[in-house]
């Protein structure tokens, strides 16, 4: 046991320096005989410890960043991730997932894991995230971790956020002409309501549609249509998929006369998507 007087100012200034709870301060100065870096360390062991005791549990709380740089061309969604809602809506939580977001779409690591190496600034150090997310665990007492991270680049890359922090768009437009931002969220929008499958027709994968036609020609045969006008029909009822679930081809929620592929060449001549991304809370 430690002989060295503990202050109570030493505890608080170890407490704003971890935003730790003031025992959980007090006790890391006393393990460590008042030694500031090892006390540090202790509580980030503790976080540590926390996560590894929590394994097991899901985290299907959190918050879903979207984020872009400064000129427009990169995008990054992040999904910082906790046990409960409680936690998912406090506001420090919240400034680190932006944090996270900051520093990705700044330095675009190639996954999680180089993520988690990048440094971002606390209210008095600057540290590894990963080292942050360990420092949050032992405080909060939650699992906590960044779960989903997702790059777009493109000429114009739009970020859409939805449903307080729940759900997180991008959408990446060939140009970016006059009203290309505008246009854009309308866009990224349109992806948050109809979570389309693919950008157009030629971007959905072979299995969607083998699923599809085969769906469709069981529906057909049980309806009693005549054998040889299965395959006819069912061709069809594929073009009905393409419209509904496609992007380009979806009717424009904010103007159902027009196709989003309309509505974007209305914007700017040859205007279009060429893609996007959608990460929903949970899923």
């Amino acid at each position: 046991m430690s002989t060295v007087q503990i202050s109570a100012a030493d505890v608080n200034k170890l407490r704003q320096q971890t935003g730790a709870g003031m025992m959980d301060c007090k006790k890391a100065l006393t393990e460590t005989n008042g030694d500031f870096e090892a006390a540090i360390d202790y509580l980030r062991k503790k976080g540590a410890k926390v996560a590894a005791s929590r394994q097991d549990r899901e985290s299907k709380e959190g918050v879903v960043i979207a984020r872009t740089s400064e000129d427009g061309k990169k995008g990054v969604i992040i999904v910082l991730s906790c046990e409960t809602d409680f936690v998912a809506k406090n506001a420090e939580f919240i400034a680190f997932g932006n944090a996270v977001a900051n520093a990705a779409v700044q330095h675009l690591p190639a996954s999680v894991e180089e993520l988690g190496q990048l440094e971002v600034d606390t209210e008095t150090d600057r540290i590894k995230i990963a080292d942050a997310v360990l420092d949050m665990t032992g405080k909060i007492g939650e699992k906590i971790g960044v779960t989903t991270y997702e790059v777009l680049i493109g000429e114009k890359v739009i970020a859409y956020i939805h449903g307080n922090f729940r759900l997180g768009v991008l959408v990446a437009l060939n140009a970016n002409p006059e009203g290309a931002d505008e246009a854009g969220k309308d866009v990224a929008m349109q992806i948050a309501a109809m979570n389309p499958v693919a950008v157009d027709k030629d971007g959905v994968d072979a299995a969607t549609i083998q699923r599809e036609l085969e769906i469709a020609k069981e529906q057909i045969r049980a309806e009693g249509k005549p054998e040889e006008m299965v395959e006819k029909i069912a061709a069809g009822k594929l073009n009905k998929f393409y419209k509904e679930s496609t992007l380009l081809n979806q009717e424009f929620v904010k103007d159902p006369s027009k196709s989003i592929a309309q509505f974007l060449n209305s914007v700017d001549k040859g205007l279009t998507v060429t893609a996007f991304k959608r990460v929903v809370l949970g899923a």
